[in-house]
């Protein structure tokens, strides 16, 4: 059987961070399906009809890695594309607190799925996208911590 990890997230932006830790997971997993939600706490900055192109492009030469967007449940996402497994990234212990709790409800509503946490390279744990959000509102340069030109 195929190991197929998604790795959910809002991506807005998509880090390097984020980078390292789908280019990480390929060494686990058959496949890395990076999936793009819809977040109800939050307001795109940057919309997906730009961000999932750019996606494709950094990681056309890979095609064990898929983006999709989705709205909907993650762990019934996760049962609808036949993967077992999330990939998170951890940068530090809160992370560690929010993701553990999004683990569980997410093991409750599917018992086939586990969740497996990478944490971040040491040159890419200061990178939030909230952070490069607000960079670049203010014209800030973002180019140190994201794999492509944001618009």
């Amino acid at each position: 059987m195929k190991k197929i990890a998604l790795f959910p997230g809002s991506f807005d932006p998509f880090t390097k961070g984020h980078e390292d830790i789908v280019r990480r997971g390929l060494g686990l997993f058959d496949e890395v399906h990076i999936a793009i939600g819809h977040n109800t706490k939050k307001q795109r900055h940057f919309s997906l009809d730009k961000m999932i192109p750019k996606m494709e492009a950094l990681f056309e030469k890979e095609p064990r890695i898929k983006i999709f967007a989705y709205e909907e449940l993650t762990a019934n996402y996760a049962k609808k594309i036949k993967a077992n497994f999330i990939l998170r990234g951890l940068r530090n212990t809160t992370d560690f607190e929010y993701e553990n709790s999004i683990a569980q409800v997410n093991k409750h509503l599917n018992d086939q799925l586990e969740t497996v946490f990478l944490i971040t390279s040491p040159e890419f744990a200061a990178i939030s996208s909230s952070i490069i959000r607000e960079v670049h509102k203010y014209n800030g340069d973002v180019s140190d911590f994201v794999p492509f030109p944001l618009d």
